[in-house]
């Protein structure tokens, strides 16, 4: 079975999103799984490593290891060695725009969808969790220029069909991400903080770690843009259903 646990938000070292985690420890079937952290959209941050290990080994049980990617040049048989020998996969956010360049350069986005086709989970908050969509709805550019920039349309990974947004309601986000559904094809999927989309193999749900954490469904019809709550339901919904008008 092909996971993914796509996050909205929220701060993973203070266990905000920790109902979420356990969701995505559980999917990997293993009592003592092991995770593997990918902090390229933060520059490889070193507190944020430690944020994770804190989190995925000592409240989760994980045995924990980190792949830094920036001022290295690591080989393929390496990075598959890496990548494929673990359970889960854990995308920080940050940068998505150089993370995804990095990562083509790299290759590690094709090993990457090799683990998908595996089974084994891909999860991952904010630029780790756009990075799965075809494009994502970016701040990338405050990166570069912190006064004035522009939200951006980053091209992503492809596993799920459509553009995705994070901390949907938290920064303001909303009329900008509409317009650019607007002006593109894709049908827009936008997740608020301490919520995470779901998806196995064809089917998808809602998994929340606050009370009052949604999801949108956003897409262009007959010229305006459509916004639709997404239900939060026990069982799984057709993903097609969910990424087509």
């Amino acid at each position: 079975m092909r996971k993914i646990v796509a996050i909205g938000g929220g701060e993973l070292s203070s266990l905000e999103t920790l109902a979420i985690d356990r969701e995505v420890v559980r999917l990997t079937g293993k009592r003592r799984p092991r995770a593997l952290f990918i902090p390229t959209a933060s520059s490889d941050s070193r507190d944020y490593w430690e944020g994770f290990k804190r989190v995925y080994e000592g409240e989760l049980g994980c045995s924990t290891d980190v792949l830094n990617l920036l001022g290295v040049n690591p080989g393929r048989d390496e990075l598959e060695q890496r990548i494929l020998s673990t359970d889960l996969v854990y995308v920080g956010g940050g940068n998505t725009l150089m993370m995804m360049r990095r990562w083509r350069r790299l290759g590690v986005d094709e090993i990457l969808k090799t683990a998908w086709n595996r089974g084994i989970v891909l999860s991952g908050l904010s630029a780790g969790a756009i990075c799965w969509f075809s494009f994502g709805h970016s701040d990338s550019m405050s990166f570069y220029n912190t006064d004035r920039w522009k939200y951006v349309r980053v091209k992503g990974m492809g596993l799920i069909d459509g553009i995705g947004v994070t901390h949907y309601h938290v920064e303001g986000r909303e009329a900008d991400f509409q317009r650019m559904v607007k002006r593109h094809r894709e049908t827009g999927i936008a997740i608020d903080n301490n919520c995470a989309l779901e998806v196995l193999d064809d089917g998808y749900r809602l998994v929340t770690s606050k009370e009052g954490a949604r999801a949108y469904k956003i897409y262009k019809q007959r010229g305006r843009v459509v916004t639709e709550r997404i239900e939060q339901k026990t069982e799984l919904a057709p993903l097609a259903g969910l990424l087509h008008r």
